[in-house]
């Protein structure tokens, strides 16, 4: 069995460099690769292409990345939480391709499969169909979406084994499973790693064969993006 563990983040992220595409999984500040972003920053690479559900909020997530300017093109289907996304989009600093969440994700899931392109009746007759194939399917309207290419995928997961198998929890599951395995290079951080074999066969959701690299994260803050209380009686 081929053991994917490395020992630190930077050691995970070695090759990505300016001007790649990247994958980067969450929902929100749910399930986002914490010590990834942060290692980006550090790094300082610029011009990168970023495909994730939303661009994090001002100061987590990828909020972080934007406010360094490294982000050139963000690919997503959400990007209500964050104003200096906003800022650059208006401003035209930073180019914007939305995408409706469910064509996000299954352009992902076609990549993870080596499905070169799909149809789709999402977007038909909006702005997201300008330049795309259209046919007719059952009476209805189809536009053909192509599969993402990536360079990285980076992803979180909540347990592994040092063979590449992710578990995820609950809903920070969300784009992380369909983005594992979508990427030339798929990395994964962890919460807690396990040595090969270790975990239930049963429950694993995405097997090691797509991830390639593999660590143990530290100090996940896991932050709440909106905090929603009701006062008490």
């Amino acid at each position: 069995m081929i053991n994917k563990k490395v020992n630190t983040v930077e050691e995970a992220l070695e090759g990505i460099e300016n001007g790649m595409t990247l994958m980067l999984g969450g929902f929100g500040l749910c399930g986002i690769p914490e010590n990834s972003i942060a290692e980006l920053v550090k790094k300082e690479i610029v011009d990168l292409s970023c495909i994730s559900n939303n661009a994090g909020v001002d100061n987590f997530g990828l909020g972080l990345l934007l406010q360094k300017k490294q982000i050139k093109k963000m690919i997503s289907s959400y990007v209500g939480e964050n104003a200096e996304f906003e800022r650059q989009m208006l401003s035209g600093e930073l180019e914007v391709e939305l995408t409706p969440q469910g064509t996000l994700a299954e352009k992902c899931r076609a990549a993870q499969a080596g499905i070169p392109a799909f149809f789709t009746p999402a977007g038909y007759g909006t702005e997201v169909a300008q330049g795309k194939e259209v046919r007719e399917f059952n009476g209805k309207m189809h536009l053909m979406e192509l599969a993402y290419k990536a360079d990285f995928a980076i992803v979180k997961a909540w347990k592994g084994d040092e063979a590449g198998n992710l578990i995820f929890k609950g809903t920070a599951r969300n784009f992380n499973g369909c983005m594992a395995g979508a990427a030339t290079i798929t990395i994964a951080e962890v919460e807690e790693l396990l040595p090969a074999g270790a975990l239930d066969p049963n429950q694993i959701h995405i097997p090691g064969i797509m991830v390639q690299r593999i660590f143990k994260g530290e100090k996940f803050e896991k932050r709440i993006e909106q905090r929603t209380t009701r006062k008490r009686n």
